[in-house]
């Protein structure tokens, strides 16, 4: 037998990266990548169950978010309860959101980085949408696992019927990556799954006939085509974001007046940044900046001084501003559970095979219940036909054992059967009640036979799940949000404009990735004590690379901050693209207004 008191010689260098790789597979699986199949992480997941198995519903009273935080906590999700909060916050702000998943009452945080009450304070439920995330979960339709205690089990996916990791996107950062994820327009994307449901080639530009570009909840516009198609064909692309705005009148003066803001800008942020700009005169011919957004929508005033050319005003405040920022996609998510770079038909198929399997053990379930339910039918309906020599044997039996054993025998009942005729009741001897068991035989037999030829036929299958497919766009589609546009304002369509510098072509995006956590041998929680990940060492080995990775993508969890450098690159790209001359074309008429500096919001 082993000592298990016996004390081994090791190295410290093999034991730190056997354990860092374990840490780091844990944070990678099970905390800050997305699943490629419902597009959560499994806080999200958790959250979305813990609030449908307490049925706080769209149909139901708003339920305190303390207590929905701690139930999520106790079953599922052995980590903070503020990671559990911010995390059910996002699912609710819509400009966090494209298409929120739990409907807010209270103060769930703002554009202006304001943080949400403390979750004693607030209420949440379901949203209809969030509805359609677990519609059919009872019948077995996805894998079940223990949860940190082994008292319960949670869902390992999700049975939703629409593809959540492109529609509301996703940001994380793990251990020597990150994803980042746009969110996209739920027709379009809808539409898209169609295609590929029906033409399993069709190609990536073909897809983007549907996919016109991502679509973000704050609106804005997306300058140029390269970036997306990029995007949808390797997984990996850059975007340039801008501003909305238009001009107006007031007191004889021009103002530019901006609508909507790129995608995860910190609004006060952004007038904090315009008035200091303003300042330093990076900006000129701006007499005052004033913030008047209030619930009806965003409205960023910047009064421009007599004389001053508008165009030339507004280059300089978009370009020494937030108005203009780039933003980055990586759609790295998990496939099988290893990191994967997804381009946009393989996170489409990922969806898809997800369904189609849903749909498959869904119709399996239903027929197995369809042919229990038949051969009781069939049961009562011979017991009827003896009723007066059954109830002459049940009544001389000595035992509801005895009675069992004696119909078994006589009528050839199974044990089902048997207990069916002995629960039921005398009601159900009238001549009406066998004309409802006849029908309900024969609506049975058609189910059944429908059934099956759903499983047996692909090309049935697949018309069952367009159908879902195209109730869930009645219900929740609506129109873009976010502009594509060219450097000139001018509308661009990702499908038809491409521009002179694009020099990609579809192939398979998996070559991206440098890392292959994956193994032959299972899930990660199936073989955590022999890892193998040969790469790991190389891409996660240097002291600096988390921090770089981090400052690289900001506080994208919260999705309130965003790195100045990026912005400031963006910023030169975007002059360079307009290749703008500001020497010499304004006319200073004196000092900044003193309104410019501060953010004055009309409404909290």
């Amino acid at each position: 037998m082993e000592n298990k008191n016996t004390i081994s010689a090791a190295s410290i260098e093999t034991e730190m990266k056997e354990a860092y790789v374990d840490y780091a597979m844990s944070v990678i699986v099970a905390r800050a990548l997305p699943d490629a199949r419902d597009g959560f992480k499994p806080v999200h997941r958790r959250i979305i169950y813990t609030m449908f198995e307490e049925h706080i519903t769209p149909d139901k009273k708003f339920r305190k978010s303390a207590a929905t935080v701690g139930n999520v906590l106790a079953r599922y999700h052995p980590h903070g309860d503020a990671s559990v909060y911010d995390a059910m916050v996002r699912l609710a702000q819509p400009f966090s959101m494209r298409y929120p998943l739990v409907w807010p009452q209270g103060n769930f945080g703002s554009l202006d980085g304001d943080p949400p009450a403390h979750m004693r304070y607030t209420e949440a439920k379901l949203a209809r949408l969030a509805m359609d995330m677990v519609q059919d979960i009872g019948k077995n339709t996805v894998d079940w696992r223990p949860n940190f205690d082994n008292s319960t089990q949670e869902p390992v996916i999700l049975p939703l019927l629409f593809p959540n990791l492109l529609i509301n996107g996703s940001e994380g950062i793990a251990v020597g990556m990150a994803c980042h994820i746009p969110p996209h327009n739920l027709g379009e994307t809808i539409d898209a799954c169609i295609a590929l449901l029906r033409n399993p080639n069709i190609t990536i530009n073909e897809l983007m006939q549907y996919v016109k570009g991502p679509d973000f909840p704050t609106g804005a516009l997306i300058v140029g085509t390269n970036g997306i198609r990029r995007a949808y064909l390797t997984g990996r692309g850059r975007l340039l974001m801008r501003a909305v705005a238009h001009r107006e009148e007031i007191d004889g003066c021009t103002a530019v007046v901006v609508d909507e803001i790129p995608y995860l800008v910190n609004k006060a942020s952004l007038v904090e940044k315009a008035a200091q700009a303003i300042k330093d005169k990076k900006i000129n011919g701006v007499r005052d900046l004033r913030d008047e957004s209030s619930r009806k929508g965003i409205r960023i005033v910047f009064e421009l001084k007599k004389k001053i050319d508008p165009d030339v005003a507004e280059r300089e405040i978009f370009s020494n501003t937030y108005l203009e920022t780039g933003y980055s996609i990586v759609m790295l998510a998990l496939v099988d559970n290893a990191p994967k770079i997804l381009n946009l038909r393989e996170a489409l198929s990922c969806f898809i095979d997800h369904r189609v399997e849903v749909v498959t053990r869904r119709t399996t379930y239903d027929l197995n219940k369809a042919k229990a339910r038949l051969h009781i039918v069939e049961g009562l309906l011979k017991a009827l036909e003896h009723i007066h020599e059954i109830i002459a044997i049940i009544k001389g039996s000595a035992n509801t054992g005895v009675a069992k054993a004696s119909l078994m025998e006589r009528y050839e009942f199974s044990e089902l059967q048997v207990q069916a005729v002995l629960d039921m009741r005398l009601q159900r001897l009238t001549h009406l009640e066998r004309s409802k068991l006849e029908e309900e035989r024969d609506q049975l037999i058609k189910t059944i036979n429908w059934l099956q030829e759903l499983l047996d036929n692909r090309d049935k299958m697949n018309e069952v799940i367009t159908t879902e497919f195209l109730e869930v766009k009645a219900r929740y589609n609506d129109e873009r949000r976010t502009r594509i546009v060219h450097f000139d304002n001018t509308p661009a369509d990702v499908f038809t404009d491409i521009d002179d510098d694009s020099d990609v072509s579809e192939y398979d995006s998996s070559e991206e990735i440098d890392v292959d956590y994956s193994d032959d041998s299972g899930d990660y929680e199936e073989r955590h004590s022999e890892p193998n990940f040969d790469n790991l060492e190389e891409e996660i080995g240097s002291d600096n690379n988390m921090s770089e990775q981090t400052e690289a993508y900001g506080n994208v969890e919260n999705g309130y901050d965003t790195e100045e450098a990026d912005l400031d690159e963006a910023d030169e790209e975007a002059q360079d693209a307009l290749e703008v001359d500001y020497a010499g074309n304004y006319e200073d008429d004196g000092e900044v207004g003193e309104g410019i500096g501060k953010a004055e919001s009309t409404d909290n």
